[in-house]
């Protein structure tokens, strides 16, 4: 196939694939799924080996957060029954976190819900930080608090933080549709922020809140031009209570394609398998170890994963082996910046493409699409007709780990 060829050149010299060539990996039809993750799993190869690093999520704060983000059951007005707790003591993160370096972790992710930190926050997580580096001094650590403001960077990374996530989550042209208390011009200068302090930026998206194709590579390659160290690939959970509770647009196919996608366009970055593989990939996530490079163990923010042992057991069968605490992460070229992880409920070298359609032309394409297709779009407010082989009771509130008295899952 063409089209694969070309990428896997393009892949290995780390070029950016046009607009056409990224349109057409999600074109793939099914009969060609395991050429295309073949082709991506060679250029993963290349820059990463067999290795896969493990990253541990840990929810310093949950619920209660100010911001409307309709794919997120922490946000203003969801009735998601969710765990709440406010600021977790440094004892007990560093307990959480030692459950997820025993587990083979290599990076521990600390997350807080909130528009952005105050500076009592900061000096909060900046406790925290040093508690946990403290205990085990080669263990990476990422913070994701929100937007920051001037200097709170520079303090983070003085507190001992390798990394700062803030995902961009979608295309800027449909960004309005799913956020409204701040902007993707917002999540854009936080990522600059992190990187002008010192920090290794990560960035990434979340699929199947209803985008257009698109909109996915609108978002992938703003992600290239932002050239952050990691990008998480979040596929979103229809959490119960959430404005997008019943947007199941997702396959294990078409999750595959995303991710394929992910890595020709930031061949030699970071990409993270994130939240939702268990729910949409299910039994295809060995599949996804061929295109990703890192991946979340056990639990995420407020839903539960797959044990972690089982995690393990999946990257061990798949041939695959765990990146070791001595081992970097990024190609030798990458190393002066470091590398990154993903809040979860989301290339070097090269310019970037535009930042796509109009929300409203994008919205007119879909409907176009359907009725070639025969199908009716749905009406605002209604979902499309689910995927077959949905499987709702995947989804699992978190009630383990952080902020209960159970023991986690690493």
């Amino acid at each position: 196939m063409d089209l694969l060829n070309t990428l896997v050149e393009k892949g290995l010299r780390r070029e950016l694939p046009t607009r056409e060539e990224a349109l057409a990996v999600l074109a793939t039809s099914d009969d060609e799924l395991l050429d295309v993750v073949a082709a991506a799993g060679k250029v993963r190869r290349q820059w990463f080996g067999r290795r896969v690093k493990l990253n541990y999520l840990i929810n310093l704060k949950s619920g209660l957060c100010p911001e409307d983000c309709s794919y997120c059951s922490q946000r203003l007005g969801s009735k998601a029954e969710i765990l709440k707790y406010t600021w977790l003591k440094p004892d007990e993160v560093t307990k959480v976190a030692a459950a997820g370096v025993a587990g083979g972790a290599k990076r521990v992710c600390l997350v807080a819900s909130g528009r952005g930190p105050t500076d009592r926050d900061i000096d909060r997580v900046s406790r925290s930080i040093e508690a946990i580096k403290e205990e085990n001094g080669d263990v990476e650590v990422c913070a994701c608090l929100g937007l920051l403001s001037a200097g709170q960077g520079e303090r983070l990374r003085a507190a001992g933080a390798d990394a700062y996530n803030h995902n961009l989550n979608t295309s800027e042209a449909t960004y309005g549709d799913i956020t409204t208390t701040h902007t993707y011009a917002d999540r854009v200068d936080t990522v600059e922020r992190a990187q002008a302090a010192g920090l290794s930026a990560c960035s990434g998206l979340i699929a199947g809140m209803g985008e257009s194709d698109e909109d996915l590579v609108d978002v992938l390659f703003s992600l290239r031009a932002l050239d952050p160290d990691s990008v998480p690939v979040n596929f979103l959970i229809p959490m119960e209570g959430t404005p997008l509770e019943r947007e199941w647009h997702l396959t294990p196919q078409r999750c595959l394609r995303i991710l394929a996608l992910a890595r020709f366009v930031c061949p030699d970055v970071e990409v993270r398998l994130a939240g939702g593989r268990e729910v949409h990939l299910r039994t295809l996530q060995p599949l996804a170890l061929h295109l990703v490079n890192s991946i979340f163990l056990g639990d995420y923010l407020t839903s539960e994963g797959q044990a972690g042992q089982a995690d393990l057991d999946m990257i061990a069968d798949a041939g695959f082996e765990v990146e070791g605490a001595g081992a970097a992460t990024l190609p030798e070229h990458r190393t002066g910046t470091g590398g990154c992880a993903p809040c979860g409920d989301g290339g070097s070298g090269g310019t970037c493409g535009g930042s796509g359609e109009p929300a409203e032309a994008a919205k007119t394409e879909k409907a176009a699409e359907a009725a070639k297709s025969g199908k009716t779009p749905p009406a605002a407010g209604e979902a499309e007709q689910a995927p077959p082989g949905l499987r709702t009771d995947l989804v699992s509130v978190r009630r383990r780990g952080a902020g209960t008295d159970l023991a986690p899952n690493a």
